[in-house]
């Protein structure tokens, strides 16, 4: 598992790509497992603060009792459209997933009842269409191995 400043410094344009993609919208998409091992989405604001991914739940929602019986989740960050007349020139999508840590509500927040969260990192996955636009392109930064980037048709 790894901070966010530890992909930053181990891949730092794909990180720069990620980051900038998570930052484009407010909403992000969150997994979560249900009780019986099924997955649950929901949407959750989520920041980088202080070298961390960290989002927040609202005390008492299934989603904080999903984090709080079993930590592993998966991240999408917001969707945004390529062009329809050039779909090499969209920005792509991102992902991460990992475990959920627990971490005391920020200094002055108005949300002290909240719950707060900073993501332990196992993978981190950007996809794009590649230039000419007839593939797909696949990078991603796994825990132990590192930058890796593929292509697929």
């Amino acid at each position: 598992m790894a901070r966010w400043e530890e992909i930053e410094k181990d891949a730092p344009e794909f990180a720069a790509r990620v980051r900038a993609l998570f930052e484009a919208g407010t909403n992000k998409t969150i997994a979560t497992l249900r009780r019986d091992g099924s997955p649950r989405i929901s949407a959750s604001e989520a920041q980088f603060t202080d070298g961390d991914l960290t989002f927040g739940s609202m005390p008492d929602s299934v989603k904080l009792r999903d984090l709080r019986r079993d930590p592993r989740i998966a991240m999408h960050s917001p969707t945004l459209e390529p062009p329809a007349d050039d779909p090499a020139a969209g920005p792509g999508d991102a992902k991460v997933s990992g475990r959920a840590v627990e971490v005391p509500p920020p200094p002055g927040t108005p949300h002290a009842d909240a719950a707060f969260f900073r993501l332990d990192i196992e993978e981190v996955a950007l996809t794009y269409v590649g230039t000419p636009a007839d593939h797909l392109v696949i990078e991603s930064w796994h825990a132990g191995r590192g930058h890796h980037r593929r292509t697929r048709t």
